[in-house]
């Protein structure tokens, strides 16, 4: 895909910071990549698509908010929702709750696996922690220096390293 148009490509992505326009309400931030150049959707169809994202991330009251008062997991939900509303082939998250205190990303962490099996489309996850690398994936592909050292279910990797390096990745001890 890395030669077509960004517009065909039908990728979504969360960042690590969230990207949320701080100054537009949350409504807005939602409604944003469905008017993109582009895109031909019909009010009714981006209404019905925001409502239906805000209702699986439980943030139908905020729809009305700045963006800037929205807590932590707020503003996650809402640049999860941004992605979801354009219901593409493939999500990319950039390690997205690392922002997050503990008790946070460990219910996001929770929400996030419920939402990838509900929706049923692919998504890479980009994690450096181990917990939540093994407890969403259904593969996982360690990595050090740009190079994949080994892939495959996430309990096989950790009960059958193929090297000290991918051991010391998802060991607990390392």
């Amino acid at each position: 895909v890395t030669f077509w148009p960004p517009a065909a490509r039908d990728v979504a992505f969360v960042f690590q910071n969230f990207a949320l326009y701080p100054d537009w309400s949350v409504r807005r931030n939602l409604e944003f990549p469905l008017r993109a150049p582009g895109r031909q959707y019909l009010q009714q169809e981006i209404d019905e698509r925001i409502d239906w994202a805000a209702a699986l991330l439980r943030i139908e009251g905020l729809l009305d908010r700045p963006a800037a008062k929205l807590s932590g997991g707020e503003m996650q939900r809402v640049a999860i929702g941004r992605a979801i509303v354009r219901r593409p082939k493939l999500f990319l998250l950039d390690e997205p709750l690392t922002n997050l205190d503990a008790k946070l990303r460990e219910s996001l962490r929770v929400e996030l696996a419920l939402l990838r099996q509900e929706l049923g489309l692919p998504m890479i996850y980009v994690t450096h922690d181990q917990t939540e690398a093994l407890s969403m994936s259904d593969r996982v592909a360690v990595l050090a220096d740009g190079r994949i050292l080994q892939e495959g279910r996430p309990e096989d990797i950790y009960r059958r390293p193929v090297s000290p390096t991918v051991a010391k990745q998802l060991g607990q001890p390392a």
